[in-house]
């Protein structure tokens, strides 16, 4: 199964993606790729230029970027949302997703990490 790759927004914490990398996934946040400050828009194309799936708890602009992105033909690699939620619920959520999926499974799809309880 083709291993997701994730970049992370800037609403998410930067300790997820060390976190995530520490157990062998690939994970990287805006913060460490210097992409701090760019629109949402500008952030989704980074990581389709990279084959990311992007992670964020920007809920609303993202359904929108990614309705967009479908009108327009174009492709996305996921976008995976959620609430804001304690750490390591988050944490284990993302294992939980990430080990049930892969890059294929979740290509141009808005994935609900409320789903991986």
């Amino acid at each position: 199964m083709p291993e997701i790759s994730l970049y992370l927004d800037e609403d998410v914490r930067v300790l997820l993606a060390e976190v995530l990398r520490s157990r062998g996934y690939k994970a990287v946040h805006v913060l460490e790729v210097k992409r701090t400050g760019k629109s949402d828009d500008e952030q989704l194309a980074y990581a389709v230029s990279k084959k990311m799936a992007m992670l964020t708890h920007n809920i609303g602009d993202y359904i929108k970027l990614s309705r967009s992105y479908i009108k327009e033909n174009k492709e996305h690699f996921g976008i995976v949302v959620s609430d804001q939620m304690p750490f390591n619920e988050l944490l284990r959520r993302m294992l939980k997703f990430l080990s049930s999926n892969s890059r294929e499974s979740i290509k141009n799809r808005i994935i609900w990490l409320q789903d991986y309880k």
